[in-house]
């Protein structure tokens, strides 16, 4: 018991201090849009979506393996989910989870992220009318993720991901970390939760698009004007989220439950913004959800033209008899002038 409870008190002071570090390296500098990989800063998961993102605290289900990978030992559960939104400009996003309990206190888990941007026909100056050719693009990310609970209120974990990006003859890639925990404390179950997303490398586009036929020494005649020179491209950090959040059960009775979250969200290339939740459950199995997105102006961060606010939505888990759950989630996120994001799940856990 004396060991666990050192495990816990140690653990928490390292992933606070990453926080608090990884804090003030945001605080002192101001990036606004200057990180490649945005793709990374989709919110996976209508349960969530529908809470605005409050959702580094919650620990119902695998796509939590996004916003705190330290909660999926807390569910203790095998799931898996695919989620799909109708993402802005007619892109489509796409996101897979799944998890396995590997007893009362381990889980492991596995995601894929693809944010899919279409494909169109190639024209140039000679051929206005298309070469005949496609170009596409993707943003792609796979993540293991591994999580224990240390004691029967306190679990922390983490995911190393794969990040790639494909702009049709050029990519980039690197990989990143993410950490985080969850604590339950003995007030009507409110969870603590933290998380730092993406610490990692840079990402630097190459590919043969990039192979220029130079001249090394136009003036000496005599030069080799074939050699293959390759153009260099800059390189770019990708997002890092820090997200501190409180959830807590404000009824709980055999028919209605009810939870309330909130979670304080630190980018490091854009302004903090605040995500504010509420879940009706209904003898769980039908589920209502309502958020709200807030971003706030810091000290010298410029203002920006917000677009995300209230989202709202539902779900439905179906007992299915000798076999587990099926749930079938839906959230509508209201986006400014893009109009309303929607995004549909279908998980089965067991």
């Amino acid at each position: 018991m004396e060991q666990k409870l050192w495990l816990t008190v140690g653990a928490s002071a390292l992933l606070g201090f990453l926080f608090l570090a990884g804090t003030e390296y945001a605080r002192a500098q101001s990036k606004v849009g200057t990180t490649s990989a945005q793709f990374l800063g989709i919110g996976v998961g209508p349960k969530a979506m529908s809470l605005g993102g409050a959702y580094v605290s919650f620990d119902q289900d695998v796509s939590s393996i996004y916003w705190n990978p330290g909660a999926i030992a807390m569910i203790g559960r095998t799931e898996a989910t695919f989620a799909y939104t109708n993402w802005l400009a007619g892109t489509k996003f796409e996101w897979f989870g799944g998890m396995l309990a590997l007893d009362n206190n381990s889980v492991v888990g596995l995601s894929l992220t693809n944010l899919d941007y279409g494909s169109e026909e190639v024209t140039t100056v000679e051929s206005p009318d298309g070469t005949g050719e496609q170009w596409s693009a993707t943003d792609m990310a796979i993540a293991l993720t591994y999580s224990r609970r240390l004691t029967d209120r306190f679990s922390i974990g983490g995911s190393v991901k794969y990040i790639n990006q494909t702009l049709w003859n050029e990519s980039a890639s690197t990989f990143g970390l993410d950490l985080g925990l969850i604590f339950v404390t003995g007030f009507q179950g409110m969870r603590i939760g933290m998380s730092i997303s993406n610490f990692g490398g840079d990402m630097q586009l190459s590919g043969k698009d990039l192979l220029q036929r130079v001249d090394i020494d136009p003036t000496n005649s005599g030069g080799n004007k074939t050699l293959v020179g390759s153009l260099k491209t800059d390189t770019w950090p990708i997002p890092l989220f820090f997200r501190v959040g409180l959830g807590l059960d404000v009824l709980q009775s055999e028919l209605v439950d009810v939870t309330v979250a909130a979670d304080a969200v630190r980018p490091s290339d854009n302004t903090q913004f605040l995500c504010l939740g509420t879940q009706v459950a209904l003898d769980k199995i039908f589920f209502i959800r309502a958020g709200y997105k807030a971003y706030i102006k810091g000290e010298g961060v410029p203002d920006i033209n917000q677009q995300e606010g209230l989202s709202m939505g539902g779900g439905v888990h179906f007992d299915v008899p000798s076999a587990g759950t099926l749930e079938v989630d839906f959230a509508s996120t209201h986006f400014g002038v893009f109009g309303n994001l929607n995004t549909i799940s279908v998980g089965f856990a067991f």
